[in-house]
């Protein structure tokens, strides 16, 4: 059975951090393309970055140099450490592997 679990969301001031992990289980997390999803109040799902078995990432533009993803396939967790965060960053956020994701983890941006 596919778990994905998130983790380390919370309630951060604009230009704060955070960082969300993802703990993985039930498949071969370490050939496995992760992603991170997030949808906002009101809106659909946005995909904002993955992480290929080899290193290789990509992110949505709105998150380029301020969100990198990574992963530990000793550990079977990914990360996304969220820089520079600003109020429209607020949303669930979500792990996902092979049509799979998690529960999703709260993240909300305000002063």
């Amino acid at each position: 059975e596919v778990q994905l679990v998130e983790s380390g969301g919370g309630l951060v001031q604009p230009g704060g951090s955070l960082r969300l992990s993802c703990a993985a289980s039930g498949f071969s997390f370490s050939s496995s393309v992760m992603s991170w999803a997030r949808q906002a109040p009101g809106k659909g799902l946005e995909w904002v970055s993955k992480i290929f078995s080899d290193g290789t990432t990509y992110y949505v533009n709105s998150v380029k140099g301020r969100f990198t993803i990574s992963r530990d396939n000793a550990k079977n967790t990914v990360y996304l450490q969220m820089n520079s965060l600003k109020p429209e960053d607020t949303a669930v956020y979500y792990c996902a592997a092979l049509g799979y994701r998690g529960q999703g983890t709260q993240v909300t941006v305000s002063s």
